[in-house]
């Protein structure tokens, strides 16, 4: 839900205490009888409203925190005015952004729609706004990373397919015996790229696959392709640390 759909369940720049506990209680659409039943009166009563106890508490609440000072109030409007209003002064107001800040601090799990959007009504109350920020720095972070990725496969995809066309090529040529020394250095290099990239780290320090060290990959090698041409332990050793020499020898 967007930020502004705060707007669709009353938000205001200040209200009149009655006003925020209506909202705080999701009584807007009765806000009207409401008002016309209190009349001058700053609070209701136990027995105006009995459908609607949580009127009154939310109502006491508010009440409660400005005889403690605990929420700023002023009147007409006004925040700060040189001398106070009394409390049950109809023309009180509290600004959105006190009534907001105060029950942040003072009562986190409630989250009504007329102070809080909906990306901060969906958040655990112990996520802080700087915590959302850290998990959105990671996130787009991570997005990063997976574009890199993305753009690394298709550039090994791409030579794995100029690869593929190269060798079908000797074969139709007849000279597919052996791999030439040029077929060779690619191959040991896409070799080396892939095992570094296996056992590498993102520069924000996250591993980029579950694989800690060449002995889990060739055991990993082993475990779903023993018993193919090359496919031994001896065999997978000599040729990944030949490949990893090979890449940073031609750096």
């Amino acid at each position: 839900m967007e930020k502004s759909s705060c707007l669709a369940f009353g938000a205001r720049i200040y209200y009149r205490p009655i006003e925020a506990a209506v909202r705080w209680a999701g009584l807007l659409r009765f806000e009207p009888r409401i008002l016309e039943t209190l009349g001058p009166r700053a609070m209701p009563e136990p027995n105006d409203f009995p459908r609607w106890p949580l009127l009154r508490l939310f109502s006491e609440r508010i009440f409660d925190a400005l005889a403690h000072d605990e929420l700023s109030y002023g009147k007409a409007g006004m925040a700060q005015e040189p001398q106070r209003p009394a409390l049950d002064d109809p023309a009180l107001i509290v600004r959105h952004v006190d009534l907001k800040a105060w029950m942040s601090h003072y009562y986190p799990g409630e989250r009504p729609p007329f102070l809080f959007d909906g990306i901060e009504r969906e958040l655990h109350p112990s996520v802080s706004v700087a915590m959302l920020n850290v998990l959105l720095a990671d996130r787009e972070a991570a997005k990063l990373q997976l574009a890199e990725l993305a753009q690394l496969h298709a550039a090994l995809k791409a030579q794995h397919e100029a690869l593929a066309k190269e060798h079908a090529s000797s074969i139709r040529e007849g000279d597919a015996s052996e791999p030439g020394l040029r077929s060779e250095s690619t191959y040991l290099n896409i070799i080396g790229g892939l095992l570094t990239l296996l056992l590498g780290k993102s520069p924000a320090g996250s591993a980029y696959s579950s694989f800690r060290n060449m002995d889990a990959v060739i055991s990993a090698l082993l475990a779903h392709h023993e018993g193919r041409p090359g496919i031994s332990e001896r065999t997978l050793w000599s040729k990944l640390a030949q490949a990893r020499r090979h890449l940073e020898a031609s750096r």
